[in-house]
């Protein structure tokens, strides 16, 4: 029988720490070690077993939770799931763990709607599964929770695929477990001129938002949250909202997104197949795929089916992923025209376009 993964739970509230661990003991493949409800307490634990994750709440008395993701990371780095609420102040310190080694955010779960709870407890799950695997270790079984619905929730299947070639070309970039660090540097790769982006990273809601201002302030490119009916211009990246699906749409010769609701897609909401989908439909061969770090299969199908409408697609070499879940499903499926290390993407993405 494959051995659990062993999670310590660091929260100062005693009923997120009960839902946390009801959560996690629902999947086979994890075992709760252990609570705390500070910093202090933890560490007290940790000396007496090392758990294969933890996960770490922001506020907390006595020590915050970046100042404890910081002692670990430089002095027994563990895999560390930041857990957050979703104020404004939260989101800019969570994205700042990202930095200091977090592998993964995780949104607190709501003590509300039993839709919400399910879904938590698949990005719960899913995220404690991902920082597992951050070291080469087996993950386990994984629990399929509820039927994993494909992109034709959100957008049908097109029949026919977009227009020819043209000189405009669109971006299409999906990331997971990871992304955060590698959008950084693909986006700050980028020159003013550089054609129009467009990204999925599984992200919370509202984290979105203050994640790409941070992109915005370091890259020569705009990078922002995307809107309902933003355009897709050239020096101009826009990023999925979190808990929303974005779409690539067109009208005439002008590319914009359209941000929606609707289920989970391949167990995500934004979903990087429902992204992949509708630039197939929209782009076809005027587009270029990018699929990036993280665990799962979300982008697999729907990058086959850009490549199937003329796009070419590149995915993240397994050296420079944090997690080479995605894009190994991408290229196990065929949708995949070159694989590349992280530092090279930009260049040939650039190279493709002009």
């Amino acid at each position: 029988m494959p051995k659990k993964i062993r999670v310590l739970i660091v929260d100062d509230s005693a009923i997120v720490r009960e839902t946390l661990k009801s959560i996690l003991e629902s999947d086979p493949a994890i075992e709760v070690m252990g609570t705390a409800p500070d910093p202090f307490a933890a560490a007290d634990k940790i000396r007496l077993e090392v758990p294969d994750v933890i996960t770490l709440d922001v506020e907390m008395p006595r020590m915050d939770g970046i100042t404890f993701l910081h002692k670990i990371m430089s002095q027994h780095p563990i895999p560390v799931v930041m857990c957050s609420s979703l104020t404004e102040k939260g989101c800019e310190t969570t994205l700042k763990a990202l930095e200091y080694g977090a592998v993964e955010i995780i949104q607190k779960p709501k003590l509300g709607t039993k839709q919400f709870l399910l879904e938590s407890s698949i990005a719960i799950c899913d995220a404690v599964k991902a920082a597992s695997v951050v070291r080469p270790k087996a993950i386990g079984q994984v629990r399929k929770i509820e039927k994993k619905l494909s992109a034709d929730v959100i957008i049908p299947k097109p029949s026919t695929w977009a227009m020819a070639q043209t000189t405009e070309r669109i971006v299409a970039v999906g990331a997971s477990t990871g992304g955060t660090e590698a959008l950084k540097v693909f986006l700050e790769a980028f020159p003013v001129d550089c054609p129009g982006i467009v990204i999925v990273q599984h992200m919370p809601e509202n984290f979105t938002a203050a994640f790409a201002r941070r992109l915005n302030s370091t890259c020569r490119i705009e990078v922002k949250e995307a809107e309902n009916g933003d355009t897709v211009l050239r020096g101009r990246a826009l990023i999925a909202p979190g808990n929303k699906h974005t779409l690539l749409k067109r009208s005439g010769a002008r590319y914009y997104v359209e941000i929606k609701e609707g289920p989970l897609v391949s167990r995500h909401r934004p979903s990087v197949d429902v992204l992949f989908r509708s630039t197939a439909r929209y782009a076809g061969a005027n587009a270029v795929g990018v699929i990036m770090t993280g665990m799962g299969d979300d982008g697999a199908q729907g990058m086959l089916e850009m490549k199937q409408a003329g796009a070419y697609n590149i995915a993240q070499d397994e050296a420079s992923c944090i997690v080479f879940g995605m894009p190994n499903e991408a290229i196990k499926k065929g949708g995949v025209d070159r694989i590349l290390p992280l530092n090279a993407i930009p260049n040939a993405v650039i190279n493709l376009c002009s």
